[in-house]
């Protein structure tokens, strides 16, 4: 931990607000923190304070801050070769798609590198449609899938609402039995009704014209909601019904957060394409991508495919990569991150549900947690700024 040192903190503090601008946010009333450097768990700020990074930053840093393996492998790569054209091969970008290949699962082939998991989102949605040949991507209103023009139309929460620019989108509702749609009881009677529903959208839609689903396995900003037994292996069902590419976007609850190296693998089920990011390489270089089934990278044999990125495969994060996934391997991060799920967290939010009103529900897989905040339990009336949100606004995303 480095020395407090104020001034320099007002003069970081002083640049931001003067020349920065923030997402997600009205400018004129920030007041960022302002982060002097962090290691393992820990961030600190100029003034001394140490914090835990409780969140993982975005739910991103999931092998820690400035682990040596991987700090010193992007070192390594800087000084050997910094950047390099997409067109051209180099070793790293070539060991890292092996990595993941041998991570993701038996159908899986090849990976398409993007610079993040919006831009992964926007391109696997693309393969998607060509490979079908349909148009309509699926999607549930509990989700976030980035916030690029499809991926932003793809996410159901109300982020969407002012960038409603992309079309062919629709919309359903996905299983979270502690506020069931379908007036489920059971994790069966909710895996089974959102089932039911998400076929008649399907139906109701055209079969034809529907050529993906893209879901989270496990639902991240909308509430971190478990599949119920059953959901998934019935999306999948579903999908080979009706020729449908299922997309499973693991951005946020891929890479040893639920405790698999992807969230759909606490499950029988299989993708078509897997969209990562994140946890990957624990954002120490933006990288992100899309895992390709055998039989949608054969569509693309003798197609082009009509899409690229200036820094697909980057170098540096392609390094980066390589030294985060064998680095989890070695030092068993997917396996303690089930351990502490099962033994700590689990237990511990469940003796604080116990002691806290206010505390509705607890769930979550791995080192991938929520509380489900309530001002009533018998009522289950939401306590949260997201609620507030959605009531306080009208139809056309106005303040009311």
């Amino acid at each position: 931990m480095t020395t407090a040192d104020p001034a320099e903190g007002k003069r970081v503090y002083d640049l931001d607000r003067e020349y920065v601008f923030h997402s997600w946010s009205a400018q004129k009333a920030l007041k960022p923190m302002c982060i002097a450097g962090a290691e393992g768990s820990y961030f600190w700020d100029y003034d001394g304070n140490k914090f835990l990074d409780f969140s993982s930053q975005l739910v991103n840093v999931n092998i820690g801050h400035q682990h040596p393996k991987i700090i010193a492998a992007i070192q390594e790569q800087a000084a050997k070769l910094a950047t390099v054209a997409p067109q051209h091969a180099n070793d790293k970008r070539g060991e890292a798609a092996e990595r993941i290949v041998g991570i993701a699962g038996p159908n899986m082939s090849k990976v398409f590198f993007t610079n993040g998991g919006a831009d992964a989102v926007e391109n696997a949605i693309r393969m998607a449609r060509l490979h079908t040949h349909k148009h309509k991507v699926l999607s549930a209103y509990r989700s976030y899938h980035g916030n690029t023009g499809t991926a932003i139309q793809a996410t159901g929460d109300p982020r969407r609402w002012p960038n409603e620019y992309a079309s062919q989108q629709v919309h359903f509702f996905g299983p979270y039995l502690y506020r069931s749609e379908f007036w489920a009881t059971t994790p069966e009677e909710e895996s089974e009704r959102a089932l039911q529903h998400l076929e008649h959208v399907i139906q109701f839609e055209g079969p034809n014209t529907v050529g993906a689903i893209i879901l989270e396995s496990v639902v991240g900003t909308a509430g971190v909601l478990v599949p119920p037994p059953g959901y998934l292996e019935g999306v999948r069902a579903l999908c080979d019904k009706y020729n449908i590419i299922w997309i499973a976007d693991e951005t946020m609850s891929g890479f040893a957060r639920t405790g698999k190296w992807f969230a759909f693998q606490n499950w029988a089920a299989q993708p078509d394409l897997i969209v990562f990011a994140k946890g990957s390489n624990s954002g120490y270089v933006p990288v992100g991508g899309v895992v390709i089934s055998g039989d949608i990278a054969a569509t693309f044999d003798e197609k082009v495919f009509p899409g690229g990125l200036t820094y697909s495969g980057h170098p540096l994060a392609a390094a980066s990569i390589v030294a985060s996934i064998d680095a989890m391997k070695e030092e068993q991060i997917v396996e303690n991150a089930a351990s502490i799920g099962t033994n700590v967290l689990e237990p511990g939010l469940n003796a604080l549900m116990e002691k806290h009103p206010v505390i509705g529900e607890v769930r979550g897989l791995g080192v991938f947690w929520a509380l489900d905040l309530v001002t009533n339990r018998e009522t289950r009336e939401p306590s949260g700024t997201l609620w507030r949100y959605v009531r306080g606004h009208d139809r056309t995303g106005h303040g009311m």
